[in-house]
Formats: structure tokens, sequence, C-alpha cells
């Protein structure tokens, strides 16, 4: 027996998470300037970080040689008046995927099993399946949570059920009072996972208060990330809400000084610049607009978005994305998704919205 035949079958059997190509690589393998490539395939803030955020993590440095408070103190402090909630009801991850992490590190093993649906996040069930447990995938509805069927999925061995509202990599919403009445019918052993990722980009009319409901639900985990509106992807900081029980429970198997100090400065800051917040939010609005339209003028399907993106069907996606590729503009390809003949786009600056839908133009004839 060798190393790998002697490592778990269940680890053995995980497809890695395939990240969106990085813009060096494709400028190597094409031959590109690294300058000319707009890179739309990571659903990352097209304004970048805020200034304030910059600042706090440039004056942050000069201390890097400390490691960072492991509590979190600052952040959590500020979460929490924020929030409303105590700071011992938050954990910090290195990024939100940390938090879904901890959740089923938590929950999760060999003879358990977790709920997700059909098209949604690719971490819910590496998380799943790199703890030996059964993953349940409930088809989807519209591309989206079924939550009825979800929760008639719910067996006897379930201890986790995932949620992404809006749902990546589709995009897709659902209204709050939904998710409220799923809480109330889910058993109360069975943690339920909100991820939000997306959130701050929610229309005022879709908008909905989750952290409202963790008094009356004990079993509701809230996820969120400063790496989508915040614009801090590359500091990898997110945090999840949720009772003090269950926080105790995520913080005993969190890494120690799993946040770093310039992320948790830089969040510090952004969580403060509301003002750059509402023109992600802003810019965010209009690009979808000018990018749906486009769809709708080369007669392309595309999945209503609550999002920073879009999703479009294209017939051979493989195809469509090399030809993309060799204009130097990068959108991801979703066939590890089960959509082989779409492809999601992220929102960018209106420039790069227009470079993409002018060579998808050219991709297509």
């Amino acid at each position: 027996m060798n190393l790998v035949d002697a490592s778990l079958d269940y680890v053995r059997s995980i497809s890695p998470y395939q990240p969106g190509k990085p813009i060096s690589e494709l400028a190597r393998e094409m031959g590109l300037a690294e300058g000319s490539i707009v890179k739309l395939a990571s659903n990352e803030n097209p304004l970048g970080m805020s200034p304030r955020a910059r600042d706090a993590a440039i004056s942050s440095i000069a201390s890097v040689e400390r490691y960072p408070d492991g509590n979190g103190f600052s952040l959590k402090a500020a979460l929490s008046a924020r929030l409303g909630v105590a700071p011992e009801q938050i954990v910090l991850g290195n990024g939100s995927n940390d938090v879904l992490d901890l959740a089923a590190r938590a929950f999760l093993s060999a003879g358990r099993s977790a709920v997700y649906a059909q098209y949604a996040f690719a971490v819910y069930p590496l998380a799943t399946h790199a703890v030996g447990a059964r993953g349940i995938e409930v088809p989807a509805r519209e591309f989206g949570h079924d939550l009825d069927a979800m929760l008639a999925a719910v067996s006897a061995d379930t201890r986790v059920v995932f949620i992404a509202n809006p749902n990546n990599p589709t995009g897709t919403f659902v209204p709050g009072a939904q998710i409220e009445a799923f809480l109330e019918r889910v058993p109360a052993d069975v943690l339920v996972v909100l991820d939000e990722a997306y959130t701050e980009y929610l229309l005022p009319e879709q908008a909905y208060d989750s952290i409202a409901w963790l008094d009356r639900f004990p079993n509701l985990l809230v996820s969120r990330t400063f790496s989508k509106a915040y614009g801090l992807a590359g500091l990898r900081i997110g945090y999840g809400v949720g009772s003090k029980e269950l926080i105790g429970l995520l913080n005993r198997v969190r890494q120690p000084f799993n946040v770093t100090s310039v992320g948790l400065a830089a969040a510090c800051a952004a969580l403060d610049d509301l003002e750059f917040l509402a023109r992600s939010a802003h810019i965010n609005r209009r690009g979808m607009e000018k990018i749906t339209a486009a769809l709708d003028e080369l007669g392309l399907d595309w999945i209503p978005s609550a999002g920073n993106f879009v999703t479009f069907r294209v017939g051979d996606g493989a195809a469509v994305n090399n030809a993309l590729l060799r204009q130097g503009v990068i959108v991801r390809p979703i066939a590890g998704y089960g959509l082989p003949e779409w492809l999601r786009v992220s929102i960018g600056l209106p420039e790069d919205n227009a470079r993409f839908i002018g060579a998808l133009k050219v991709a297509l004839a």
C-alpha cells in the first residue's frame, strides 16, 4: 500500500474546488499583457477596497511581526454594535468559507448527513465530504432552492442544512419570509447555515433581517463575508453569527489566529465606510442592467440575479469561454455545477462590462 492508498477513502473521492482563472495564468497561456486582461470570474468588487480599509491595512503592516488578536476583539465589537448582538455570538473566519467549514467540522462526521440544493455553492459538498459525511443534494427549482423539498430531504442522520441566499452561481433569491417559515419547521437539532455572502447587494425591497431570528432559532448560523461588497477578497475575512452556545462550539474547532492582523484592521475600517458600500451596490445595479440588456439583445437566456454576477446560457459553454479567453476576458465556466451550457460573469466597471459584451458578440459570431 502506498501513501495515497493509506489516505481516507472519502478524501480521495473529493474533486478539489476550482477557483476562477487568475489574470497572470491567462497572460502566460495566451501571451497577453496582464494589463489588457479583464477578469470577471470571481465576483470581486470592481471598485477594489474602500480607501479607509486600504489606509488601515497599510498602517497595520507596521506590526505584522506580532500575532494577531486571536479573539478579534475590535472587529467583534464593531460587528456587535452594528448587528445588535453580543460579541460572544460572533465567530471570525478566514473568509466565510472557513465559517462553513467550522460548521461541518462541529456537526458532521461519518454516519451523518448534510442537505444542500443542486446548483448551490460548491463548498457545501466539499465541506461535507471532507469530514466523511453524506451529502444530500436536492433538485433545484428554477435554478434555486426548493425549501419544501429540502425539508422533506432531512433524514434522521441530518445535522446540517446549507442555504445560500442569494445563491452562487445562479444568483437566485429566496424571500426572507420563506426562509423564516423553513426555520420554524426544521428539526431543532439540525443546524441551518444561512450563507449570506452577497446580502449587501440585495435591493431594498428584498432585504430581510436574519439576525433578528437568532433569539427564536438557536439552530441558525448566519454566515457573511468581507470578500464581496467590501472588496477584501484577498485578505480572507468572514464571520458567522449565532447563539452563544453555537458559536462556542465553532470556536472549539477554529484554528488559532485564523484571521490576520491586516485583515482585522481592514475589516474594521471597511465596516464603517457606508458610502463605499452604497457606491458598490449602485455600480452593481447599473452594470447588471447593462449586461442583462445586452444578453437580451443577443437572444440569450439568463437567470435573474440578486448578487453581483449573472449566469447566462450560450450552448457550448467551453467553446464560448475559450473564445472569450483568447480575447483576454475571463468569465466563469460552471460545467462543474452541472451547467455545461452556461457561463457566469461578474459585474465590473462600465468599461469592463462593455469589453465583455463586445467580446461575447465576437465569441458567438
